[in-house]
């Protein structure tokens, strides 16, 4: 038997709902240290992508909907230091929780950006 062809083969792009683009490129760029791809006009707004340090994951920052429901959009992020990392969103007026350190798990915690979209950070 031959296995099928795959039709996913990778992600692309995670895509991060917002009211404000202008506002959230912001807070990825100089809050959260990401780096701007490509920034260009489109009819809805913007296609905005970035990167978070050097990994090869694309981050885009999508115009929302009327409608859309903010929440976990379940996207972990990586840090070298947990501990350096809370402290520095504490030190921005990020809204965080605090760090969980369980046996055998790596420091973790969550956050929120301006939209209210919430994330994780995980001690790499």
């Amino acid at each position: 038997m031959t296995a099928p062809q795959p039709v996913v083969t990778g992600v692309r792009t995670v895509s991060v709902p917002v009211d404000d683009q202008e506002q959230a490129l912001r807070f990825y760029v100089d809050t959260l240290g990401f780096t701007v791809l490509r920034d260009e006009s489109i009819p809805t707004g913007r296609w905005i992508e970035l990167a978070p340090g050097g990994d090869n994951v694309v981050v885009t920052l999508e115009q929302a909907a009327p409608d859309v429901t903010r929440g976990p959009v379940t996207i972990r992020f990586t840090t070298d230091d947990a501990a350096a990392a809370h402290a520095a969103l504490n030190a921005a007026g990020v809204d965080i929780d605090e760090i969980l350190q369980w046996p055998g798990v790596p420091p973790m915690f969550a956050f929120r950006d301006p939209d209210g979209n919430a994330f994780s950070i995980t001690e790499t």
